[in-house]
């Protein structure tokens, strides 16, 4: 029997650019990360460290985003900063922006977000390479600590078809994002032809309900799943994103 334990880690202070995360997030732990465990980090608290975040007043909306805007009820400001964002704008209905990112992820806003923001007016972005944000925190975390657990950054996306948010991860340091169970036998015996586990989102999510939205707790320590957790930081979340062709959507 596989058992999963996911823990907050508690005394996260306001994070602001430039602070160093990963010495934050290893204090928090107490001495207790280990190989094998599973870091799972929201994305808000790495782009505030890495500054991605903008200020509404130093946005200048152009004509498309004040079009956007009036027709959805939206801020032209944060409009804008959502196009600035996108490679894509998928589609804009019911008040909804579903935007394409440079990263390959398709989500609301692009990613932009105001919950969590520091300062009234402020929107975070994602971080501009999340594998590279976690691979970074995996090193430095190793450095600090002599452990070297894999690291997940996580965000809130919707699901096509399903009402709700769960959280996925955006970047993976060290942990196998997809177990690949194709060619496999169930416990009938059949071939499995379409089984590939997401590994990392399942992660995420799970690590997601180990806080309160609204606690400041950020990062959650998973235990359990160290057959998953790889020496090498891998591919990561890269290796999720389906292709454009594949794409079933558009």
């Amino acid at each position: 029997m596989i058992e999963i334990e996911a823990r907050a880690l508690p005394g996260l202070p306001e994070v602001g650019p430039g602070d160093d995360l990963a010495g934050l997030l290893a204090r928090a732990a107490g001495g207790e990360l280990r190989d094998g465990d599973v870091l799972v980090v929201a994305h808000k608290v790495v782009s505030k460290a890495e500054g991605a975040v903008v200020a509404l007043g130093e946005v200048d909306a152009g004509d498309e985003a004040r079009r956007l805007a009036a027709e959805h009820g939206k801020e032209p400001r944060a409009v804008q900063i959502v196009l600035d964002e996108a490679v894509e704008l998928v589609r804009a209905q019911r008040g909804v922006l579903i935007a394409r990112t440079r990263h390959g992820f398709v989500c609301a806003n692009a990613g932009v977000d105001a919950s969590n923001a520091a300062a009234e007016g402020e929107l975070i972005l994602l971080p501009s390479d999340p594998d590279a944000s976690a691979r970074a925190l995996r090193a430095r975390l190793r450095t600090l600590t002599g452990a070297g657990p894999a690291v997940v950054v996580s965000d809130s996306f919707g699901r096509a078809w399903r009402h709700g948010q769960c959280d996925v991860a955006i970047g993976i340091a060290g942990l196998v994002a997809l177990d690949d169970w194709r060619g496999r036998r169930d416990s009938a015996g059949r071939e499995l032809r379409a089984t590939v586990i997401a590994v990392a989102d399942q992660a995420a999510a799970t690590a997601d309900l180990a806080r309160d939205k609204a606690s400041r707790e950020p990062a959650v320590l998973v235990r359990g799943l160290e057959r998953h957790v790889t020496a090498q930081d891998g591919p990561g979340a890269a290796a999720l994103v389906r292709p454009l062709e594949e794409d079933l959507f558009r």
